[in-house]
């Protein structure tokens, strides 16, 4: 063996010994769960709606769009829209992210009546809404009959659902009418909040509709003007949307693990937007 075979094989153990020949042990079941969890969006969605509150107990909110090519970086859709929430803020919801808050993280549980928003992410369903059609849209689109109901007694076998008085069994005693006398469901897009196997009294009936106006909150939806709206359900996409809802401390913390866009900081930006919303 020649003097500088010699010296590389030395050089090669001494690396080895180091640590610089093993291998990564291959990914286990846990470690893909664990990734799962941490970026509850799936890389193939390519529409995102992130609305951020202040704090917890804020029902005023920011909503902004993003657009991406399918696990590429998030780039913004149009100008941010004042939005409302629940009159008493958030609350972790049931959605993608998992039941109730994230393993480390602070903050109130989404109840039935408690007058939160659920926090967390979740996906876009069903739009309903008062005209009989509406063919620019390309979610699935549902006339609200007067028979409409969304069941919100947790003790019905109905809870959280949309059902129709006409061929259901009523075993409730309150719902929701679709379609309501004071218009704010005139167009109301679904938020899959607790709809796999709904928990009883983790909260139902949460929709993005028509606000009654900058100051008020809702008792759980994300409400909004109506040419926001129109414009928001025209330019959502069936099964590609993930809808992030969170106070702007939580958003901060998980940006990162659940591969968020950066928001700006509260500033010049979001006051004209504001003030947009508020003409």
């Amino acid at each position: 063996m020649s003097r500088r075979t010699y010296h590389w094989w030395i050089l090669l153990l001494a690396a080895c010994a180091c640590g610089g020949c093993e291998k990564d042990p291959p990914p286990t079941i846990a470690s893909k769960r664990a990734a799962e969890v941490a970026a509850p969006i799936a890389t193939d969605k390519t529409q995102l709606v992130t609305v951020v509150s202040s704090h917890w107990n804020e029902f005023q909110a920011t909503l902004r769009r993003y657009e991406r090519e399918p696990d590429k970086r998030w780039k913004p859709v149009g100008e941010p829209i004042q939005v409302v929430l629940g009159r008493q803020g958030y609350g972790w919801g049931r959605g993608l992210h998992g039941a109730g808050a994230p393993q480390g993280r602070p903050g109130p549980i989404k109840r039935e009546g408690d007058g939160r928003s659920p926090a967390g992410v979740y996906g876009i369903g069903t739009t309903y809404g008062y005209a009989p059609r509406h063919e620019e849209l390309s979610l699935p689109y549902v006339e609200s009959s007067p028979a409409l109901r969304c069941v919100d007694d947790p003790q019905s076998s109905h809870y959280n659902r949309i059902v129709s008085t006409e061929d259901t069994e009523v075993d409730w005693k309150s719902a929701e009418h679709m379609r309501r006398e004071d218009d704010l469901y005139i167009l109301a897009i679904v938020i899959e909040h607790n709809t796999e196997a709904p928990k009883p009294r983790a909260g139902s009936c949460i929709f993005i509709h028509l606000w009654d106006g900058p100051d008020k909150g809702m008792s759980g939806c994300t409400a909004m003007p109506m040419d926001a709206l129109e414009e928001l359900a025209g330019w959502l996409r069936p099964d590609a949307a993930a809808f992030v809802a969170l106070p702007r401390s939580e958003y901060e913390a998980l940006m990162r693990p659940w591969r968020l866009p950066v928001i700006p900081k509260p500033g010049v930006y979001d006051v004209r937007a504001r003030d947009r919303a508020r003409d």
